[in-house]
């Protein structure tokens, strides 16, 4: 047979534009990639999901097979399996070979979607080996095959499916088999796809943690649908390493319960919920019944839905959607919700000024922005994007709809009538207020918080004892409890590189205080001065003036408290620190032996760490023979030490021993600082009663 006998006209009707697809694939899907290849996946679940936005089917499968095939099932009306009457092809072939073709054009079925191109389904047919639609309608069951875009049929070996199987083109017509029959009022649709090797990279991979983020982010965006996903690939490093597994994603709150999902930090706000539309008119090009293209202009509906609220922390997350679509990148909604924050802010500061002691300056978007955590929505038809991977909305026009929504509820919510929400508005405006006056004292001081020369005057606490070396890297700042435990340590330091900062007692609880009581707290202030790298969101790792920070405080409950109170400084306002594991625990004796040797020997100091190291070593003895000095010392205090044995013991880095602070879990450390340090008390006595019974006494040193 000659290699180019079974090359047709057409082939050339059907290949015609998905071709230009397969050659320049990255207009079309980003890259080749593996984010690419999850850009052809949500371009067929996003498909299934516009359905489930028009109010068809409830469920959405997607089933991850061993053999690098993703199959998805929806239960939505089906894709049209009659005949397009312009084409004269059906439905199925029409969506999944034709670029620019689909249900989303204004012809009535879709109001709101995501998927407006009409290349989605095309496209992915393109840059896959093989393809396989079924669909549900009409109490039979549709099925058609493509392979690289070209409609035909695979001669498959049994039940086993391969992209590799004998395949043969449709040469005179392509048909839409019937291969089965349905329950009546049964409808949907089924897709499995092998994305083609010869497009992809090698090492392009579905990932299962993007799609149940993706997953549990539209089952949030669409109260009521169930999205199940199960990985059969077994990969190392998946949670189906093991096994088939499966997770179900289904919630039937909205975009409230996914602020509340979002939000890792304690509320000074409830989550408020922001309600509007707007119309628009735009000029866009509609194709007449001759099939020629004029412009026209039409009036859309754009509603906004927005839930947010502001915690006790500093980090920002806004998340912003398209009938249901992300925008990572925002756009114009994004853009008019900004806008609108900043300017209704600035509005109700300015009239509160003197209350509020804000002063004449300004709040900026960052201000504001702290601590809050948004999820913005918008709906409206034929959204305009910036390029096919949508993550740009550039509908003009809905930026001010957006702005105007948004401006007059927040006015309404920070000037309400309820004392309940009257309490709300005025911590949310102090708040916003100290952090304007945190960004301003960080720059006053900026220069005042790097390292000082000999020659220079220093605004440095003047109870620090600083270090000699400028290498940030060997430096080390402690930060000791109480001036009898500093006099010891200054002896015990090496003043080369080891700097000492006393704290005087139990400092404030930052869990519980607003950010102006954070800086206006002399202990905190002094602490946050001396790192020198700012606080909050305008901390700055890089400008940090030690390369460890070590809390050294007693080997006792007070001791432990003030470590802890430390370390919720440093887990709110100073957390790069502690990420980058450069905060630590000093780890100070609690007992020293003396055990006596024979002879003219000196006698032998060996200390303990814990009641259990101790009686150890005293039955080790006991069993060697040998004897020890009574009484044991028992170190009530860092003070009780001298200089000698504080710096072997706890600060000469040859003998020491520290504890590295670390964070596994962000936001389970969070949550772990709010329940014992945080203003909420029912769920801290609730703790404290459920782990009364494992309390051992002993422990406690009273």
């Amino acid at each position: 047979m000659a290699p180019n006998s079974d090359y047709t006209a057409r082939h050339l009707s059907v290949l015609e534009g998905l071709e230009a697809v397969r050659k320049r694939p990255g207009m079309y899907i980003g890259s080749t990639d593996s984010r690419g290849l999850m850009h052809c996946l949500w371009e067929i679940i996003d498909n299934s999901v516009d359905e489930a936005l028009a109010g068809f089917g409830q469920s959405i499968k997607i089933i991850l097979h061993a053999d690098n095939s993703v199959e998805i099932h929806d239960d939505g009306r089906g894709v049209p399996v009659d005949i397009e009457p312009k084409t004269g092809l059906t439905g199925v072939e029409v969506v999944f070979t034709k670029l620019h073709a689909g249900g989303k054009f204004g012809g009535g079925s879709y109001t709101a979607s995501g998927g407006l191109h009409g290349v989605g389904a095309s496209v992915v047919n393109a840059l896959s080996a093989r393809l396989d639609v079924q669909v549900d309608r009409g109490g039979k069951t549709h099925q058609m095959s493509f392979r690289r875009g070209e409609p035909g049929k695979f001669a498959d070996n049994g039940s086993r499916l391969s992209p590799t199987s004998e395949f043969t083109p449709f040469l005179d017509s392509s048909r839409l088999e019937i291969v089965g029959t349905t329950k009546r009022g049964v409808t949907g649709t089924r897709i499995r796809y092998w994305a083609d090797r010869q497009i992809f990279t090698p090492d392009a991979k579905f990932s299962y943690d993007e799609l149940a983020a993706r997953a549990r982010q539209t089952s949030f965006l669409i109260p009521g649908l169930a999205i199940t996903i199960r990985d059969e690939r077994r990969l190392p490093g998946t949670p189906g390493e093991a096994g088939p597994h499966e997770e179900v994603f289904h919630h039937d709150g909205g975009i409230s319960e996914f602020v509340e999902f979002l939000a890792i930090d304690a509320p000074v706000t409830d989550v408020w919920r922001l309600h509007g539309s707007g119309k628009f008119k735009e000029t866009v090009p509609v194709i007449d019944e001759r099939g020629h293209s004029q412009l026209a202009e039409v009036e859309r509906d754009c509603e906004v839905d927005i839930a947010l609220r502001w915690g006790i922390g500093y980090e920002t997350s806004v998340r912003s959607f398209v009938n249901i679509i992300a925008t990572p990148k925002g756009g114009t909604h994004q853009a008019g919700f900004e806008q609108a924050l900043v300017k209704t802010f600035r509005k109700v500061v300015e009239a509160n000024a003197r209350k509020l002691k804000a002063g004449n300056d300004k709040l900026e978007k960052d201000d504001i922005f702290a601590g809050l955590t948004a999820v913005l929505t918008v709906r409206l038809a034929e959204p305009q994007f910036e390029g096919q991977t949508k993550e740009i909305l550039g509908t003009s026009a809905v930026k001010a709809i957006v702005a105007r929504v948004v401006e007059k509820e927040i006015t309404a919510r920070l000037n309400p009538a309820s004392r309940g929400d009257k309490a709300q508005a005025a911590l949310l405006l102090e708040k916003v207020v100290s952090e304007m006056k945190s960004r301003i004292s960080a720059r006053v001081h900026k220069e005042t918080q790097r390292r000082k020369n000999a020659l220079e005057t220093s605004s440095l606490p003047s109870k620090l004892a600083d270090c000699r070396t400028d290498d940030v890297a060997r430096s080390e700042l402690f930060i000791v409890e109480g001036d009898s435990a500093l006099g010891t340590a200054r002896l015990a330091r090496s003043s080369d590189y080891q700097a000492l900062l006393p704290i005087r007692g139990k400092i404030l609880n930052v869990q519980k205080a607003s950010v102006g009581d954070m800086l206006s707290n002399a202990e905190c202030a002094a602490l946050i001065q001396v790192v020198g790298a700012g606080s909050g969101r305008s901390f700055q790792l890089e400008a940090a003036r030690y390369g460890k920070v070590i809390l050294m405080t007693d080997a006792d409950v007070d001791g432990a408290h003030i470590r802890t109170l430390l370390l919720t400084l440093f887990f709110r306002y100073m957390r790069p620190l502690v990420e980058e594991g450069r905060v630590f625990a000093a780890v100070p004796p609690l007992h020293r032996v003396e055990v006596v040797n024979s002879g003219a020997k000196a006698n032998e100091m060996v200390y303990t760490y814990s009641e259990a190291e101790l009686h150890r070593l005293l039955a080790r003895l006991e069993k060697e023979g040998r004897r020890f000095k009574e009484p044991i010392q028992r170190y009530k205090g860092l003070g009780e030490m001298d200089a000698d044995q504080l710096a072997e013991t706890t600060m000469d880095p040859r003998h020491r021993t520290l504890r590295r602070v670390s964070i596994e879990n962000a936001e389970m450390a969070e949550r772990t600082f709010d329940l014992l340090m945080g203003s909420d008390v029912a769920p801290r006595k609730d703790f404290i009663v459920a782990g009364a019974t494992q309390l051992d006494r002993e422990r406690i040193d009273a």
